[in-house]
């Protein structure tokens, strides 16, 4: 089984290769600006053909494959949900702003979009019967109890920047995702 992420690997093998870290590989690619990651043509196109194909040079290439194995080597726990200390600090500025000091996020999935379900955070005053709650950088995160297979693992966080900012969720039972990036199947 491979281990790392060559420049030789087309998008289609990385993702393949890597289902768990799917999402955040493919949030770094599109922070690089290979916003291509679902396209049809990026599942036969190797990383490095895409890459210069797109104007980046040697020390870019390699500077995205660095991010890229730092993204695979970093350890998951499998056994809760979690904030990064960014979104942490988002979500608690954003409860300011709103009055809402305190107050936890509600995090769970619908179905919608092309490929089964979408993520939503909200508000959560309060747990509600058949949550399971866990705490993660002093955030309460309520989640339904029958969602807990689906989501256990995941990993919320918060980027800015032209191609998006906002919350990001990663998710390592996901195993398929749409080429828009807001829908998933498991």
């Amino acid at each position: 089984m491979q281990e790392s992420i060559d420049r030789q690997m087309t998008i289609e093998e990385i993702f393949s290769s890597f289902p768990s870290k799917a999402q955040k590989l493919a949030q770094e690619m599109s922070n690089m600006g290979l916003n291509c990651v679902g396209c049809s043509a990026s599942t036969w196109e190797t990383l490095e053909a895409g890459m210069l194909g797109h104007g980046y040079d040697e020390a870019k290439i390699e500077d995205l494959l660095g991010k890229l194995n730092t993204i695979l080597a970093e350890k998951e726990d499998l056994s809760t949900i979690t904030f990064t200390k960014r979104a942490a600090d988002k979500y608690r500025s954003i409860l300011a702003e709103e009055g809402k000091e305190g107050w936890g996020v509600r995090y769970g999935e619908k179905a919608a979009g092309c490929s089964g379900f979408e993520y939503f955070l909200d508000y959560s005053e309060k747990v509600k019967e058949g949550d399971k709650v866990f705490e993660s950088e002093g955030i309460q995160i309520h989640i339904q109890e029958k969602s807990l297979p689906r989501l256990i693992g995941s990993v919320i966080d918060h980027v800015d920047g032209l191609n998006g900012a906002g919350f990001k969720i990663s998710n390592p039972n996901v195993k398929s995702s749409c080429g828009c990036g807001t829908s998933h199947g498991y």
